[in-house]
């Protein structure tokens, strides 16, 4: 009974408070201030119609026939297409280059570059027509042009001096041989012996290949390991075939001075071709002598040494000069041809006697000119071959000897070939060769001097 009472009381007073609330909130509203009421019942003025200025607007001559005439409707405009042929778009085409490696053919080359069988032997018809095929050695370069198919469009051999011979494939097999028209270009430099021909050279920038050139000729008459204690010095001049900025072939020495102090040997190499070079001490003719292989490297001397192909140790009976396959190999002093044909080990061998005594082997050559025919005479610079490796060789390279009586002799070291050139030269010439080459090294030093000095400042 409590509980009803409790609870109906609480009913009554909630709705109490609502009641209360509510007429709270009612009377606690202010009146709106006047203004705000005004400003509610506003509304925008009506927009009014634009006026249209009254301009007298004059139309373009083209639009009127003639002055009094009134305007016409614009005629309608018309499209114009230009009859313009699209361009052909040639097809993409894929460049494959690399050099020939040791024992590659070139129909090997020419599978991997992915050319089938019947374009190879196209193609090696086509260049060997230009070039001999034989003669392909490592660097040599094959450059492939072929369309997107796999047929080849162009190929390219790339071989010594800068010669290329192109094979293009079109209606026809079209090749030709592209030659560089290089510039001759001069240079002279002045080195000191520190500790090696070789190493003054290369430091002072000058082609360390001379190094060869200079033991060779002077090889028999200066001890290069006991002579030169340091601060001599070398004064040289040569020649470069330049494209551009690209050397061709290898260069040429054309003079060069060893100053040993108490004695200075000159060199004057010939521009005559006939490889004939003239040594001079002190200014006097000592003797003159012409290279088998021009520009070749001297890859082994006269004595005892261990053969490249049995492994023994025995004697080299002459020198070896490396050099590319098909080199020109001269006579390198005047004589009688007395041998042509194969010696075992030696391969294709070219012998000329010098006198009674002396007598002159050229070994492992490639092949023999048809003109050389034996008993023929031959001068110093004469071609009697080309450098090959038949034989007992390890590569390309051109075996020399010297014999006196039937035994070897050092090549290097033995003045009877010099006595058999010098019988032909002319000491008169010899000495004006030797001044008209101390006045171009001269003149050329003094322009290097200037030009560097200009440079620094």
């Amino acid at each position: 009974m409590n509980i009803r009472i409790v609870l109906a009381s609480a009913v009554v007073a909630g709705a109490f408070s609502v009641t209360a609330i509510a007429i709270s909130g009612v009377l606690s509203k202010e009146p709106v201030p006047p203004a705000i009421a005004e400003a509610t019942l506003w509304t925008p003025d009506p927009l009014s119609m634009p006026q249209i200025a009254d301009y007298d607007v004059t139309p373009p001559a083209a639009f009127h026939a003639d002055n009094a005439s009134p305007m016409r409707p614009l005629p309608l405009l018309q499209s114009v297409f230009a009859e313009t042929a699209l361009p052909e778009i040639e097809p993409p085409l894929i460049t494959w280059s690399r050099e020939i490696a040791s024992g590659e053919t070139l129909d090997a080359v020419l599978a991997n570059a992915g050319i089938a069988a019947p374009a190879r032997a196209e193609i090696a018809l086509a260049l060997g027509a230009e070039y001999d095929l034989r003669r392909l050695r490592p660097g040599h370069e094959i450059t492939v042009i072929s369309k997107m198919d796999g047929n080849p469009s162009r190929v390219e051999l790339a071989v010594d001096d800068g010669v290329r011979i192109e094979t293009v494939f079109g209606q026809e097999l079209v090749t030709r041989v592209l030659e560089p028209d290089p510039e001759m270009v001069t240079f002279a430099a002045e080195a000191v012996i520190e500790s090696s021909v070789f190493a003054a050279l290369d430091k002072a920038g000058i082609p360390a290949r001379f190094a060869v050139d200079m033991a060779q000729m002077l090889g028999g008459t200066v001890d290069f390991r006991r002579e030169l204690s340091g601060g001599e010095t070398m004064r040289l001049f040569w020649r470069e075939a330049r494209d551009g900025n690209e050397r061709i072939g290898q260069p040429e020495l054309a003079f060069a001075a060893l100053n040993l102090g108490e004695t200075v040997y000159e060199i004057v190499w010939p521009d005559d071709g006939s490889g004939k070079a003239m040594i001079y001490v002190d200014g006097e003719v000592l003797r003159v002598f012409a290279q088998p292989v021009e520009g070749a490297r001297l890859s082994s001397v006269f004595g005892r040494r261990t053969h490249p192909v049995y492994g023994n140790v025995r004697m080299h009976t002459g020198v070896d000069f490396a050099a590319t396959r098909g080199t020109p190999v001269k006579a390198t002093a005047p004589g009688r041809v007395s041998f042509i044909g194969r010696r075992g080990g030696y391969g294709r061998v070219v012998e000329i006697a010098h006198g009674s005594a002396t007598l002159t082997r050229y070994a492992h050559l490639s092949e023999v000119p048809d003109t050389l025919e034996q008993g023929q005479r031959v001068m110093a610079g004469d071609m009697i071959g080309r450098v090959g490796a038949t034989g007992t060789a390890t590569g390309p390279n051109l075996h020399y000897e010297v014999l006196v009586d039937g035994r070897p002799t050092d090549p290097l070291s033995d003045d009877r070939l010099a006595e058999a050139a010098e019988r032909d030269a002319d000491d008169t010439a010899a000495l004006e060769r030797l001044a008209e080459a101390r006045a171009l090294l001269a003149e050329r030093l003094t322009s290097e001097f200037v030009q560097t000095t200009t440079e620094r400042l």
